[in-house]
């Protein structure tokens, strides 16, 4: 078969700001704090954000909610949504649940996530929400549970996760 056969390309342009400029951002601020600027445009988002179309919803200490855009530019060879996508909601809704409880100056970064997938997810599906909560915010390791519900409310996956917690240079 030949690239004639495959219609149309389709593209998505996707831009994003320095990240470092977040970073340095977040050295100032509690993870609450931080994640409040970003989602009121005071911090730029996040690149991995910009990439996937993903964006804050809903804020407060130890509870994140995030929507996600879905569009056949995240599909994997058979026709759905790429798992990797929705584990990455996971992952960020985990990791930015447990950010919130952090104070300035403190870091985290997944050591686990342990992902069931429910139901398959297509351009149909969404827009996705990521709803991320802390079960015990450690100072070492914390552990936050996640879930993606489709446009439907119904759950199409859930995670567990364990951070580490570390002092930021």
């Amino acid at each position: 078969m030949n690239s004639d056969a495959w219609g149309e390309p389709r593209s998505r342009t996707v831009t994003w700001h320095d990240p470092m400029v977040t970073a340095a951002g977040a050295l100032q601020r509690t993870g609450l704090e931080t994640m409040e600027a970003i989602r009121d445009g005071v911090l730029p988002p996040p690149p991995i954000a910009m990439l996937v179309q993903m964006g804050i919803t809903a804020l407060e200490e130890g509870r994140v909610e995030f929507t996600c855009a879905v569009d056949e530019s995240v599909y994997n060879p058979i026709g759905a949504v790429h798992g990797g996508l929705v584990c990455t909601m996971l992952d960020t809704v985990a990791g930015c649940a447990v950010h919130t409880t952090l104070p300035a100056g403190v870091g985290y970064t997944s050591i686990e996530v342990k992902v069931s997938y429910l139901r398959a997810v297509t351009a149909a599906s969404g827009p996705l929400t990521a709803i991320g909560r802390v079960i015990k915010s450690g100072r070492r390791v914390a552990f936050a549970e996640g879930e993606v519900l489709d446009v439907a409310r119904r759950p199409v996956a859930t995670a567990s996760s364990s951070l580490l917690v570390f002092p930021l240079p």
